[in-house]
């Protein structure tokens, strides 16, 4: 059940089969010369989508906008703070929940560090907060990393390169601008640095040439299943 799409009175008649709801964030962030801006939020967008056609479920509008600090120098990146971060993903349940919704999971396509921190900081605050709740905060990654290595073939493959590439290619194959040159940037070691674009000009880390559309579906699947499974899980009552 796509709330965006979804009248007051579907939605309503929507609570009668779950009360879980999916909450896809994303990004709009560079994702090398190839791949459209707004990837991430694509790619959690359509596992969401795809999963509620598996089981009942409400999946709220994605969130675009996400904390991006190694990327925040290139191009076309809008980065948005962690404490904004927090606070979106802490209003948007606070107002799901008074609408009767109990279960709520954050997919994140964007796997930032301080961004992934924001979101479970918030969830923790959460469920302190509401006794009556259960959260999870996961990111594609965490879904589907270990199952996902036998579908892909090069070796530290994370942002721009072979894995999104082809979920892209298989999702929205219009958005994707040839391939961008294999990279694996190198930063210093225990350094900050301002201009990470200096360490990091082409914005791909790992390999768009080995990318297929059949390896997205393939990934697709196997995000869909992991997810499915997760909100299963949760709603058996597993976390405690």
């Amino acid at each position: 059940m796509i709330i965006e799409e979804m009248t007051m009175t579907e939605f309503e008649a929507g609570l009668a089969q779950t009360r879980t709801v999916l909450i896809p964030f994303g990004s709009v962030e560079e994702h090398g010369s190839h791949l459209p801006l707004s990837t991430d939020t694509l790619e959690a967008y359509e596992v969401c989508k795809k999963a509620s056609l598996v089981t009942p479920l409400f999946v709220a509008p994605p969130v675009h906008y996400g904390n991006c600090r190694s990327t925040a120098r290139h191009p076309g990146t809008i980065s948005i703070s962690t404490r904004t971060l927090g606070a979106l993903f802490q209003d948007i349940v606070v107002a799901l929940r008074g609408q009767g919704l109990r279960t709520f999971v954050a997919l994140t396509g964007h796997a930032g560090g301080a961004h992934r921190m924001a979101l479970q900081d918030a969830g923790e605050a959460l469920i302190a907060r509401f006794a009556d709740i259960s959260v999870a905060v996961v990111s594609e990654f965490d879904l589907a990393g270990d199952d996902g290595r036998d579908i892909i073939e090069t070796p530290g493959d994370s942002h721009a390169g072979e894995i999104e590439t082809s979920r892209i290619l298989h999702t929205h194959p219009q958005l994707v601008k040839g391939r961008a040159p294999r990279e694996f940037p190198r930063f210093p070691n225990g350094i900050l640095v301002r201009d990470k674009r200096r360490y990091w000009p082409g914005g791909v880390w790992g390999d768009p040439g080995k990318a297929s559309a059949e390896k997205g579906a393939r990934l697709e699947d196997l995000l869909v299943r992991k997810l499915v499974e997760l909100v299963q899980e949760m709603e058996e009552g597993c976390d405690e």
